[in-house]
Formats: C-alpha cells, structure tokens, sequence
C-alpha cells in the first residue's frame, strides 16, 4: 500500500535534521535579485505561445489578529479600511499581467491565502473575483480546483455562502489545536463549535473538499492533549489533513518572540505526537501522502498517488502541476514554464510599485538543465517514493548512475539504513524512509551546503 509506514525512531532520531519543504527545486533560498519584470513577460510570453493552463495564485495579507506561531507574510490591523488601496493594486496587477496571457489559457486552479482572504468584506470578495473573471479565463462550471483558506473566527454561513457563489469549492480550514491552554499560549482562541459550523456550511453548501491544518509542536502541547484534537478532526472527516511541524525561529519571525520556549514540548515528545497522530489517522482510514498531508482514499490526491501523477508546487501537493502558476499580491511566487520569480514581500513597496504601473517583481531563478533534472528527481521521490532510472535517463539523455556518481556513498549508507533500496534500475523509498523523504531528496539538492540549515525546519 502507499500509504505503509513503518515508524523506527532510531532512524528518525538520525536522519531528522534542517531542510527543504521543496515546494520548488531550486528553493526559494536560490532566489536573487538578477530576476526581474523582464523576465517575467518572457516567461508569459511562452506560456501564451504553449497554451499552457493556469493556476492563480491570490495573497491576501491582512490579519486581525495575529497568531504567534505563524511565520506567514501578514500585515495585522483592526483597519478593515487597509484593504481597500491593496485591492486597488492588485487589480493593477491582474491587468498588467493578464494582457500578457492568450484569454483562452483556462485557470485550472484558483486558491485565495494569506493572511486571512476573508478579512475581506464581501463586497470586497465579489469585487476581486469580477476582476479575475474578467481578465483570466477562469472556469463557470465548477471543474476547475478553486479553494480558498478559511479563518472560521472570520466566517460564517453567510461567508461560506458567498464564497460558493463565487466559485469556491474547496476549503482549507486553519485549526491548529483545540487544547485552551495551547490555544492561548499562541493567541488563537478558536472553538470546535466555531470549526463545525464552518465544516457543516461547507458540506451543506456542496464544497466539494476541505482541508484542515493542525501543528504539533505548540507551546503547552502533549502527546496525551494533541491526540485528543486529533479525535475530534476526525470526528469532523475532512477530506484531507496537513499535519505541520512547528518550527522555532523567533530570530526570523517577530511574532514566535512572544512564545514562552520553556513550555514548547521536548524533541522526544513530539516525536510521540507525530508517532500518535499517524497511527490514529491510518486506523481512521486516511492515507499518508508524504511531508506532512494525509487524504481518504478517494480523494483526489490520494488518487493521484495511486496513479503516478501526483505533483508538488508552492501550493503543495497538486494535481495541477503542469499549469503555469501564477502568483499575485504581496509576496506571491510565480512558476512559469522554466522561471521562478517573487513579488516584493513589503506591502508598501508592493503597492508604491504598482501605483507606478510597474510589476513588482523582486527576485527569482532561472532553472538551468541541472535545476530541471534535479528538479525531476525530487519530485519523483518527494511525491511517489520511487523513481525509474530509465525515466529520468530518456527525458534528460544522461546516464543515471554515471551522472548522479558522486552521490552514491551517501545512497548506499541510506541503503544500508534501510531508508531506500538500491537497485540496479530504480530507487525505492521504503516504509520506514517515508517520513524522511526530504533527507533522500536532500542528497540531490546540488545548492543545500551553500546555504545554513537553520533557515530551513526539521524533516520530522
């Protein structure tokens, strides 16, 4: 079954150190500032010639309240006013980007986050999404992957409501932890009722997925308390769950400061957590997708996986991999064809750009063949825990082994391990190598020793 996993804390213990999530390869971390508006409508330029689908990307950043875990780019502020100039931006972006685009490219994939998109008025929402229509193809009958991040503090019936009105069918309910005691050590009191009401709109309302995100890891969390939560989500059968490692890093993210580091859980805890919530998830008859997603089985995902076509992007995993992506608002990523590159992260230079009618591109990469054979490696790896050599072979004209030399002593000791196996015409990424995948995938990572590892989260 793909969705075995056989959990050997030894190994865990060994192998569980710093990396990449690779949403991308090259990672974010690669990214310069030689990579500008130019590039970009080159890439746009392609994509239109290809008749390439689209997945749009839309941050909104505005929060209320901020929660102190979260390492997200938000702006927090009472002001609901503040939305209204960055909407004025945004729609400046939509346009410049769409008249780059061939108006047939049909947008496969829509998702709203943030922040919190909701922050949003609903005339604000109707807004955006008619200036979307009306510079992008995007489908009307309900075909297409449109999901937008919900704040169930930030929405109701009447939210829920509108947000299928526009188009959305698919959910992402932020949740984190039910627990009281933890949920005021990260300042997000958040109800189950709050969370049910929002999960029975969206069922009633015919959404047609919803997804919910937990963190193990938080300040006053046990194994005991976590995997009562993890009772009561199950209890609410999502269709999918994200089940994320908390971080640590309060020297990159202002917010984590306000967490008191003595009552975080110990290593050995957490381990136990994650131990907990994948034996509970299993026996409620979820499947594990890898790096931290869980689905039921006919769940599109999970199906994908079965099928050998499931792919991963800045969004995740994704059925939707051959789209172009493109991002917009503050600090988005776009993924056209061969280019990365990311808008500005400061929100008044984001807007200062724009209201000169410029793009605000920042920085980005352009992948070279190394990149985009690598780049093929993990995501083989990373997304279906195997990989044929003759695939990569006849798509990039190399010689597997011959290319990839260098690598095989750390392959072999992974063998070893029992983490992979080794053959002489594919690599297997074995039960109890699943929950490490990003460390096989970080033997083919060509730029990991250039950068510190303290800029990237544990493997587990």
């Amino acid at each position: 079954m793909l969705d075995a996993i056989r959990w050997d804390t030894d190994l865990i213990r060994r192998y569980d150190l710093a990396g990449p999530r690779y949403t991308s390869y090259p990672t974010a971390v690669q990214f310069n500032s030689q990579v500008g508006t130019f590039d970009l409508f080159h890439a746009l330029r392609d994509s239109r010639k290809a008749q390439r689908p689209l997945s749009l990307y839309v941050h909104v950043p505005f929060c209320a309240n901020i929660c102190y875990y979260c390492a997200c780019n938000k702006v927090i502020t009472k002001d609901r006013g503040r939305a209204q100039p960055y909407l004025q931006r945004l729609e400046q972006e939509i346009q410049l980007i769409a008249c780059h685009l061939d108006p047939t490219q049909k947008v496969e994939q829509l998702h709203f986050g943030g922040g919190t998109p909701t922050f949003l008025s609903h005339d604000e929402l109707r807004q955006l999404m008619a200036h979307l229509r009306k510079h992008f193809n995007l489908l009307d009958d309900d075909s297409g992957d449109y999901g937008i991040e919900i704040d169930p503090r930030e929405a109701d019936w009447s939210t829920m409501g509108l947000l299928r009105e526009l188009g959305f069918n698919r959910v992402s309910i932020g949740l984190q932890d039910l627990d009281p005691a933890v949920q005021r050590a990260v300042n997000r009191l958040q109800s189950l009722e709050e969370t049910r009401a929002v999960i029975d709109a969206a069922r009633t309302l015919q959404f047609r997925s919803i997804n919910i995100d937990l963190i193990y890891g938080l300040p006053r969390q046990t194994p005991e308390n976590f995997a009562r939560t993890v009772e009561e989500v199950i209890r609410l059968q999502p269709d999918r769950l994200s089940v994320f490692n908390y971080a640590h890093l309060p020297e990159r993210f202002m917010p984590q400061r306000r967490i008191n580091s003595d009552e975080l859980p110990t290593p050995a805890q957490k381990l136990e957590m994650l131990q907990r919530t994948i034996e509970q998830l299993i026996a409620a008859g979820y499947r594990y997708i890898g790096m931290d997603h869980f689905a039921l089985p006919d769940d599109e995902l999970a199906i994908a996986q079965e099928e050998s076509t499931l792919q991963r992007n800045f969004q995740g995993y994704t059925t939707h991999g051959h789209c172009d992506l493109i991002g917009l608002g503050v600090s988005a990523i776009s993924q056209i064809g061969d280019l990365y590159c990311q808008n500005s992260s400061d929100l008044n230079h984001y807007q200062n750009t724009l209201a000169s009618l410029q793009l605000a591109t920042s920085r980005g990469l352009l992948c070279n063949a190394d990149d985009r054979l690598r780049r093929a490696v993990i995501q083989q790896l990373i997304c279906h825990f195997n990989l044929e050599y003759a695939d990569i072979e006849q798509a990039f004209n190399i010689d597997f082994q011959g290319y990839f030399g260098e690598l095989w002593p750390q392959l072999q000791i992974m063998a070893k391990d029992g983490l992979i196996k080794l053959d002489r015409d594919r690599i297997t990424i074995l039960p109890t190598g699943r929950l490490l995948v990003r460390s096989v995938c970080m033997v083919f990572d060509a730029y990991l020793e250039q950068h510190s590892r303290q800029r990237f989260s544990r493997v587990v």
